[in-house]
């Protein structure tokens, strides 16, 4: 086993965007958006593989600060990760803005417009934005 990371999820009803920290907790990476089963699927072998310290959750905060109207899925999601994952811990973290950052970040990679609407780019973006975020604080 390698040496265990932070995960983020943006958690979305289609896909569900991945990224983990580096070793260390200073960078983080995207590793791809799954359909919400298989996203559970793939946590659990990111634990296998290296552990997993603690996970980021994407929250779907409006603009004055509320929890926005999606916050029941997430809620919900949030349930399957702690059957899933006991005894990891998982923060809520703010993700306003991480797609819109997403999608301003792919576009300025040079990815052409084809790559960009590739399903799940910007939602593992996202995630890596919103790990990113949270690894800065």
């Amino acid at each position: 086993m390698g040496q265990a990371r932070i995960v983020a999820i943006d958690y979305g009803r289609a896909r569900v965007g991945l990224a983990v920290s580096d070793p260390l907790s200073i960078f983080a990476q995207p590793t791809g958006a799954y359909p919400p089963k298989q996203a559970l699927v793939q946590l659990e072998q990111i634990a296998e593989d290296d552990g997993i310290d603690l996970i980021v959750l994407g929250w779907p905060y409006e603009l004055d600060g509320t929890e926005g109207e999606s916050v029941e899925t997430v809620k919900a999601f949030e349930k399957r990760l702690r059957v899933t994952l006991p005894g990891v811990k998982i923060v809520r973290w703010d993700e306003r803005f991480t797609s819109k950052e997403a999608e301003r970040a792919v576009i300025a990679s040079g990815a052409k417009r084809k790559k960009r609407r590739e399903k799940g780019i910007v939602d593992s973006v996202a995630a890596a934005i919103l790990l990113q975020s949270y690894l800065d604080q």
